[in-house]
């Protein structure tokens, strides 16, 4: 049957780059984002192409497994298209685009994904990433060897370990079945979004319960208040909920949606100035899917970005502790100018240090027995010794031992 629910669409070229290289699709039933690599037309191209092959799928299937064996079928026929493509036109080689689709089959969500685009559930207040990443930095996280916080900012964090494109005609994709339920609020987006924004913030703004519409909007300009280095694709899928409605026309944004034929001109190189440079990223592509021995080489240098690391902590340990020791010693050294004046067992002693303990570390020692005894004193100077007498310098604290000796008998 016919997918109930709403959903919405939305493609921007983020502040960065100069061409939008990714391509979204919300129709009745399928939900596509795809997000393109490989320069600036390539990417264009890679992502449009798929968009476009899978778009057929936008109807009701009789079952899941029917529909997940025809998704993941249009992916690959995608992959050939991409291939015959690069062959008729060789300038594109290296062209290629992430795949992240959500068909719904009746009270079911038919996902199949390859790349590091993301499909997320929004479920009684809580998203969760349904989606792996198939990057080079995931691995690294599965295996331990980063944290996920670390993996946001790692250097080789867009190097991607699988993606559709003229490397072969047999992807690797991802493809499950889930069992979804009025309410569920279903997020499709590029990295474009989810690389710059935390999920805690994305589920934010999905907790507002907005139109689908509204809620891309303000996903999109979280986005752009980040700096959005990157082009940026959310399509968002309510089922049921607050917003219920059929889906009508197909909407298409990004590069799918420029009409077939039309070049798009490459923009004008940028000014250069102070605050300037006249590089442009749109130039470059945004991800990289690496041969078997670079992958080695991407290996071996995380080791060795992970042994650099834990020098620089060992280092950075050892260079507190030095800073802390030299502290401690020299507080220690200015206590000993200090001396003061006060009782050790029956007579009265110079001390040099302070009167205050550390715990049981004592902060002074003897320095002189005067052999004036307590018992020889009047009331008043005993008791004025045994609270101690602070002095100023050793001649001050000699000079009190004198005027105590010249009250004693």
């Amino acid at each position: 049957m016919v997918f109930e629910g709403s959903s919405a669409a939305i493609s921007h070229t983020g502040k960065v780059r100069s061409n939008n290289q990714d391509s979204g699709f919300s129709g009745s039933n399928l939900f596509v984002v795809a997000d393109g690599m490989g320069g600036h037309a390539g990417g264009d191209i890679a992502s449009s192409i798929a968009v476009h092959h899978l778009e057929g799928l936008d109807h009701a299937f009789p079952t899941p497994a029917e529909a997940e064996r025809e998704l993941r079928e249009a992916i690959v026929d995608a992959a050939h298209v991409l291939v015959d493509t690069v062959t008729e036109r060789p300038e594109l080689a290296g062209m290629g685009t992430t795949v992240s689709a959500v068909l719904m089959v009746d009270d079911y969500a038919v996902i199949a994904h390859i790349g590091d685009s993301r499909v997320y559930l929004f479920r009684d207040g809580v998203l969760t990433q349904i989606t792996t990443d198939h990057t080079f930095v995931q691995r690294l996280v599965d295996s331990g060897r980063i944290t996920p916080e670390e993996a946001r900012y790692h250097p080789r964090r867009s190097v991607l370990m699988r993606v559709l494109g003229d490397m072969g005609t047999d992807p690797e994709v991802d493809a499950f079945i889930m069992q979804t339920q009025p309410g569920d609020r279903w997020l499709i987006c590029s990295d474009g979004l989810c690389g710059v924004v935390d999920d805690a913030q994305t589920a934010k703004v999905l907790r507002q319960d907005l139109a689908p519409g509204r809620t891309a909007d303000m996903l999109l300009k979280l986005a752009l208040d980040a700096g959005a280095p990157d082009n940026v694709t959310i399509v968002l899928v309510d089922v049921g909920g607050r917003h219920p409605m059929f889906s009508g026309t197909a909407t298409i944004v990004g590069s799918a949606a420029t009409p077939k034929g039309i070049e798009v001109p490459v923009a004008r190189p940028a000014r250069t100035g102070w605050f300037q440079t006249g590089r442009q990223a749109a130039n470059e592509p945004s991800h990289f899917e690496p041969a078997a021995e670079y992958l080695e080489e991407l290996i071996e240098e995380d080791r060795r970005r992970a042994r650099r690391r834990r020098v620089w902590w060992f280092v950075g340990f050892i260079a507190i502790v030095a800073v802390l020791a030299a502290g401690v010693f020299a507080g220690y050294a200015w206590t000993q100018t200090r001396y003061f004046v006060g009782p050790d067992d029956d007579s009265v002693v110079i001390y040099r240090g302070i009167q205050q303990d550390i715990g049981p570390i004592s902060l002074s020692t003897p320095y002189e027995d005067t052999d004036i005894l307590l018992a020889d004193l009047p009331a008043y100077q005993r008791l004025s010794v045994e609270q101690t007498i602070s002095a100023r310098s050793l001649a001050d604290a000699e000079a009190i031992v004198d005027n105590l000796r010249q009250g004693t008998p």
